[in-house]
């Protein structure tokens, strides 16, 4: 498997291609919040000199190489063999295989029925030996909480274990599961890698897409918890002890840590009703192996012993399982699920821009106005979200917002607070003024990106258009159509004026739109 989205093997001074082993069934370590490693061990010492940095050539998944895959499979058997060899009951399901966008990269897995199906049956039944959750991890549900309420997430806690467990190559227990994520690189049945591990130039597809913000800021969010790593090591040092190696940060460098923290995003589970230490959950044969649907309401659920999926459709033996598209962790736009699971969802109705505005603070009436709006239940740094297909409703919700900060006359302003509700009356000059500023706010928006909606359109229409450029397309596509759609609502807005001509009134106190 190829480094940029994979864990590391077992010498760190090499990119990694393959993952490892965390607590086996039969051995539980115990947690212990005052017992550390013995890092200065003088066989911990020897181990890492005679272990970590073994020839890896042997043990590793080699990036792109189906031979290689092949022969380790029938070494250690497939995923789904390994789940039946350790607990996982007959099920209707098989994993079969689809052709990957490059060439150079082995063939994508997915979950498929093994046999015709009804709705409400049950595909398979995971047992919750063979689930992946802090709860497992740490062995404690305190120490679970502890983490991850302080400086740490839960894909980091997990993300770390497997990184450990991809150390121990084929004695890890996890194995087989970890060589399948590594297969799969976190793309998923209609997904390119997260743009988390996008180029500089291949981030410059979002261009003019809040999305690119967005990027940079997980990503220093993921170094801000990469640095906190080591308290991990030192709060669960008894776990940690069955690994022979250096505590984490000097094990392993931020970029292989950034890899699989994006791999393991990339097919989490947010479980319901079950306590905060199995809430996310890595469950072989879920994510990324089924597929998603905007329709579906079939979700992984967790029930006494287990997490299943049962159907909310009929499938045909072969046909590929799809589950609920937010599944996840509830509603998302676009633009999270480009960053968590890399793809677009054009028919997500859940789909959304920002709109912020802010009240400007030099106005002489700013306290006066910020008082009015928090009365009505907005803040002097509002946020607006524009959803899909209810671009005119947003535009209408601002109005009253903006109208507030357009007030400028002293008994117009106290006309406004002793009046009740979020209407304020402004002149027709007045009106035209903020209109003109949102319609303009729209269009400097639209200007910031490098192409038009029409190439846009014609990029995808090229069925051999890179990958990543089509999903990043597909992003910005969607963005400025509902940008457009506000451009449109506020000029019908200007022309249904009683003179759309009229100048505007001058506005040295206008609210900020960003």
């Amino acid at each position: 498997m190829e480094a940029s989205c994979s864990f590391p093997t077992k010498c760190v001074s090499t990119p990694i291609r393959s993952l490892p082993h965390p607590l086996s069934t039969a051995s539980k370590v115990s947690i212990s919040l005052h017992k550390t490693p013995n890092f200065g061990s003088s066989r911990r010492f020897v181990r890492r000199r005679s272990s970590s940095c073994l020839a890896s050539g042997s043990d590793t998944l080699i990036a792109g190489s189906r031979d290689v895959v092949s022969r380790k499979e029938e070494e250690v058997g497939d995923l789904k063999s390994w789940m039946h060899k350790n607990g996982l009951p007959p099920c209707k399901v098989v994993l079969k295989d689809k052709p990957s966008h490059d060439d150079k990269l082995s063939p994508i897995h997915f979950v498929a029925a093994s046999e015709d199906l009804q709705a409400g049956d049950v595909a398979f039944s995971v047992p919750n030996s063979l689930v992946v959750t802090l709860e497992r991890v740490l062995g404690n549900e305190s120490v679970a909480e502890l983490l991850t309420t302080n400086k740490l997430s839960e894909l980091a806690c997990l993300a770390l274990y497997l990184m450990y467990e991809k150390k121990e190559g084929k004695t890890s227990f996890w194995y087989p599961y970890i060589r399948e994520l590594d297969r799969q690189r976190g793309r998923g049945q209609l997904a390119v890698e997260s743009p988390l591990l996008w180029s500089e130039a291949e981030l410059a597809y979002l261009t003019g897409s809040p999305t690119k913000a967005e990027v940079l800021e997980r990503a220093e969010g993921i170094k801000r918890e990469y640095n906190e790593l080591d308290t991990v090591w030192f709060m669960a040092g008894s776990l940690f002890q069955q690994y022979p190696y250096d505590i984490p940060t000097e094990a392993f460098p931020f970029e292989i840590f950034k890899q699989a923290f994006v791999a393991v995003q990339s097919c989490v589970v947010h479980l319901q009703k079950v306590s905060l230490a199995r809430r996310f959950a890595l469950v072989p044969l879920g994510p990324p192996l089924l597929a998603y649907c905007s329709n579906c309401k079939a979700m992984l659920t967790a029930v006494d012993g287990a997490v299943e999926l049962v159907v909310d459709r009929p499938y045909k033996a072969g046909e590929s399982i799809v589950v609920c598209l937010f599944c996840r962790c509830g509603p998302q736009p676009n633009s999270k699920l480009l960053i968590n699971y890399g793809f677009v969802d054009e028919d997500n109705s859940y789909d959304r821009l920002v709109v912020e505005a802010a009240l400007n603070t030099e106005d002489p009436q700013y306290q006066n106005k910020r008082m009015v709006a928090q009365r009505n239940g907005k803040l002097s740094i509002q946020v607006f979200q524009v959803y899909k297909g209810r671009e005119k409703e947003a535009v209408a919700d601002m109005l009253p917002y903006l109208r507030l900060g357009y007030v400028s006359d002293t008994s117009e302003m106290e006309s406004v607070i002793s009046s009740q509700g979020p209407i304020c009356l402004v002149s027709a000059c007045m009106e035209r003024a903020m209109l003109d500023q949102l319609a303009d706010y729209f269009k400097i928006r639209l200007a910031g990106y490098p192409t038009t909606l029409a190439e846009d359109e014609a990029l995808l229409a090229d069925s051999n258009l890179n990958p990543k450029k089509r999903v990043a397309t597909q992003l910005v596509c969607l963005e400025k159509k509902m940008l457009n759609a506000c451009l449109q609502a506020t000029v019908d807005l200007i022309n249904q004026l009683p003179d759309h001509t009229v100048s505007p009134c001058p506005a040295p106190y206008a609210p900020l739109l960003k």
